[in-house]
């Protein structure tokens, strides 16, 4: 750039801390604002409060070399980009709540000619009913002297660095001076193609690939549950179902976890509840999931003496330390409401501050249990080393509900959700 540009991101969270730091490494000022005070110590000490590769190092570098600085709140910038979370309230309509109260945090320092970004995942319309209202309120002309855009964030955690800049991206303004002026912003970050259309078409889009993959993940699930019904291997059947060449059935598994799969359907439901069919059975398919595989390690130790269950893995995917709406802990819930189960839980990328919940290392939760269920896909748990499983639990039974153990021992029954249930006795500790 010609000029050095200010950044302002709103929010140092899973989206807005690595979006912050990609942004001062291509040559922008950055602050980042946060409401927590412990966040903005830590990322002006140039560390990470969340687990994603590179980030750390990234960070680290443009916080030296003063790039990128953290504050309590938004200051003077060129581009604002906000970047809060939109949970769901228990009726499941969206929260916008850090979202207009990012918008309201703007309005002190905002000048003519500034450029406002939501990245934050909203419902349809809403740029156009709920962000653009509290601006012009304030006395600002969008699309004379403030544009206005949504650019929603796509990305996969475990590869935010990379695909922040590879991704393509889609920018939708509230009018058309605003869609080329957000463009032209996320040009100097993305060496994807950046896709001009309008704020509620950027808005739907987003909750749509998202919602796509939600369904196909429900019709797998229920397939599950067809399997288990008539004694089929659902995941034979689909093995060989993919093998046409207009198939792609996804995996099952004990739910849908992530801010984005659990809960950008729920913003499509909510302004089209009776269009909106499938997407709401998908939904409910795979919120009950949890409560599915736990009746089924219920069923399983059933008549075992002080049945101990050990539970490996509580993020809700591999590799990460991301437990936000992860299946793991509602199967985690589940079970323990059962006061007969003793229920013990290993996860070696989950902090035990981060979830109130006694951890365990490997051997310890394993020690003389009577069920052990891998929840989520982290790498260590495909190499559990058969012997070592096998000394130790008292009835060799092991649910795989991610179908990634690669292992094998003769002592050992090892099911995948949507296999034929086993027989399983129990037999003595060999250690």
């Amino acid at each position: 750039m010609e000029t050095e540009q200010r950044c302002c991101v709103v929010g140092l969270g899973y989206i807005g801390l690595p979006t912050a730091a990609v942004f001062a490494d291509r040559g922008w000022k950055v602050i980042g604002a946060d409401v927590d005070p412990h966040v903005v110590a830590v990322v002006n000490d140039g560390r990470v409060h969340i687990e994603e590769p590179g980030l750390a190092e990234l960070l680290q570098r443009q916080v030296k070399r003063g790039r990128l600085q953290a504050a309590l709140a938004p200051e003077p910038a060129d581009v604002f980009i906000i970047a809060v979370p939109t949970p769901i309230h228990p009726d499941q309509r969206a929260n916008l709540d850090y979202v207009e109260e990012a918008v309201h945090s703007l309005l002190p320092v905002l000048s003519p000619g500034n450029m406002v970004i939501v990245e934050s995942t909203v419902p349809p319309r809403t740029m156009d009913d709920r962000v653009a209202p509290i601006l012009t309120a304030a006395g600002w002309r969008i699309g004379e002297d403030l544009y206005l855009a949504h650019c929603p964030e796509r990305v996969l955690p475990g590869r935010i660095l990379h695909e922040l800049s590879h991704n393509h991206r889609i920018v939708g303004g509230v009018d058309p001076v605003s869609t080329k002026k957000a463009a032209r912003v996320y040009r100097t970050v993305v060496q994807g193609e950046v896709m001009e259309t309008e704020a509620i078409t950027a808005e739907m889009t987003k909750l749509m690939e998202n919602t796509y993959r939600d369904v196909n993940i429900a019709l797998a699930n229920e397939l599950v549950r067809v399997s288990d019904r008539l004694g089929i291997d659902a995941w034979e059947v689909i093995r060989l179902a993919n093998q046409h060449p207009r198939v792609n059935l996804h995996q099952p598994g004990p739910g849908v976890g992530g801010h984005c799969l659990a809960v950008d359907p729920y913003f499509i439901t909510e302004k089209a509840p009776d269009e909106a069919l499938l997407i709401r059975t998908a939904r409910k398919i795979n919120s009950s999931m949890p409560a599915y595989v736990a009746n089924w390690v219920k069923e399983m130790v059933k008549g075992r003496t002080a049945p101990k269950v050990a539970l490996f893995g509580l993020a809700y995917k591999g590799n990460v330390d991301d437990i936000r709406e992860s299946p793991a802990l509602a199967v985690w819930e589940e079970l323990s409401r059962d006061k007969e189960l003793q229920v013990v839980v290993h996860d070696p990328f989950v902090e035990e501050e981060k979830v109130a919940i006694p951890l365990m290392e490997a051997d310890e939760a394993m020690q003389d249990a009577d069920c052990l269920v891998i929840l989520t896909d982290h790498e260590p748990f495909k190499y559990l080393e058969g012997n070592r499983i096998a000394e130790r639990m008292r009835t060799p039974w092991i649910l795989d509900t991610k179908g990634i153990l690669q292992t094998d021992h003769p002592q050992l029954v090892i099911q995948r959700l949507g296999t034929p249930r086993a027989v399983v006795s129990p037999v003595g500790s060999a250690h």
